[in-house]
């Protein structure tokens, strides 16, 4: 190895140390709000939180977070000065026509569990927050167990809960034919808006796969924007059709884990870990 190989070698170690010893600091410190002004915009932008939960109940999986852990979850954003906004807010402060609160944060749910309105929602009025719930249209109103029905669905919508497109049947669309892709996302559209009374313009996909072409349809269905579980924080660099979220799951130590995600993911992408 050449003397010119090695010093770059050995700076590239000192500068991987001093970077994990600043993280280590970073970690050790006590919980406290992550601050607009804390971390430098990168050139994209304001970047916006966006949670994603499934079910808020007891079921001892990791997508079933517990009411009592989201309740101190909720607590937390509201304690700490985030503002909750809806995909609309989202949307247009990404397309540069509005203007987000500090520390905004999109809470949304997948799937349309009847958790979602028995246990979630007491919690969110409570906070006095807003989310959006993805709804699996042909599972509402089918007898099919736990999960909604149109009624709590649109009594949600009524009171700051926005009900938009997962598909109807939660197929992985990438095992779709274009005829088929293009069903779950036209007719989940239009029964949503039959049962709610107003325009439907964002889908979650299902299982989170997607492509270029997939994300294409999605436009040409005419929505506006589609969330994916790619692990991120959304901000003007996002694919509007392939928008990031943090997933929130139940941990042997849930809340400590949530407190960390939301904390250290905007700090992680400045230093150009986690954005592409």
């Amino acid at each position: 190895m050449t003397l010119r190989k090695r010093n770059i070698w050995k700076i590239t170690i000192l500068f991987v140390f001093v970077a994990a010893i600043a993280a280590m600091i970073i970690f050790s410190q006590q919980p406290k709000p992550l601050q607009a002004t804390m971390v430098a915009d990168s050139e994209s932008g304001t970047k916006v939180l966006v949670l994603n939960y499934h079910k808020i109940d007891h079921t001892f999986i990791s997508l079933s977070v517990r009411p009592e852990d989201f309740d101190n979850q909720m607590k937390y954003l509201h304690d700490n000065g985030y503002h909750t906004i809806n995909p609309d807010e989202l949307y247009e402060a990404l397309a540069g026509n509005g203007q987000l609160p500090e520390n905004p944060v999109l809470i949304t749910f997948d799937d349309g569990y009847e958790d979602n309105y028995t246990n979630a929602y007491p919690i969110l009025k409570k906070y006095d927050f807003k989310a959006t719930i993805f709804v699996v249209t042909g599972f509402l109103d089918r007898h099919k167990k736990g999960y909604l029905s149109w009624d709590q669905a649109r009594e949600m919508n009524k009171n700051g809960i926005n009900i938009e497109s997962h598909t109807v049947n939660h197929k992985s669309m990438t095992d779709l034919t274009d005829d088929e892709l293009r069903s779950e996302l036209v007719d989940s559209k239009k029964k949503a808006e039959s049962e709610l009374g107003h325009a439907v313009n964002y889908v979650a996909y299902p299982t989170g796969t997607y492509n270029l072409h997939i994300a294409q349809m999605v436009k040409e269905a005419g929505y506006k924007a589609a969330f994916t579980i790619k692990y991120g924080n959304v901000d003007k660099a996002s694919n509007i059709f392939a928008l990031e979220r943090v997933p929130i799951f139940h941990t042997e130590d849930t809340n400590k884990d949530f407190i960390e995600r939301i904390r250290y993911q905007p700090i992680f992408e400045s230093f150009g870990w986690m954005k592409n």
